[in-house]
C-alpha cells in the first residue's frame, strides 16, 4: 500500500483544440462511419503519426542541427544546486517534454537556467515559469 496519500499521475499526454471546415468534419465523420477509424481522436492521431513519419529525415536533422534533447528532459532541485554551486548555468533545449520538479524554487531557476527551449511542453510551477519568462523562447 502506498499510504494514505494518493499519487496523481500525470498524463503521458497533452490536449490540443483544432478548428476544422464543416466538410473536412463531415469526411472525417464518414470514415468513422464506414469503419475506417473508431473515431474522430484515432484519425487525426493517425494523421498526424502520418506527417510525422513523412518529415521524419527532416525533422531528425532540425534535432541535430538544434541540439535537442528529444524525449523527456527532468531537472530536479539536486541537480539545479550542483550546477549552481559549479558556478555554472544550463542551455536547456528539448523537444518532447521538460519537467522543472515542483521543488525548484524561482530564485534557484534563475540561478541555474540561462535558456530554456521547449518544443512540445513545458511542467514547471507558475512561479518558476514567472522567473524564466525572460529566458524561454
Amino acid at each position: 500500500m502506498m499510504g494514505e496519500r494518493a499519487l496523481k499521475a500525470k498524463p503521458d499526454s497533452e490536449k490540443i483544440t483544432i478548428n476544422l471546415g464543416y466538410v473536412d468534419l463531415g469526411h472525417i465523420d464518414l470514415l468513422v462511419q464506414d469503419g475506417f477509424y473508431s473515431n474522430r481522436t484515432d484519425f487525426i492521431r493517425t494523421a498526424i503519426r502520418n506527417q510525422l513519419e513523412r518529415h521524419r529525415a527532416t525533422a531528425e536533422k532540425s534535432v541535430v542541427r538544434k541540439r535537442l534533447d528529444l524525449g523527456i528532459s527532468h531537472f530536479s532541485r539536486e541537480q539545479l544546486e550542483a550546477v549552481r554551486d559549479a558556478g555554472e548555468t544550463l542551455e536547456i533545449r528539448v523537444l518532447g517534454l521538460a519537467v522543472i520538479s515542483a521543488d525548484v524554487t524561482p530564485e534557484l531557476a534563475r540561478e541555474a537556467i540561462a535558456s530554456l527551449t521547449v518544443l512540445g511542453t513545458l511542467q514547471a510551477s507558475p512561479a518558476v515559469r514567472a522567473a524564466l519568462a525572460d529566458r524561454i523562447s
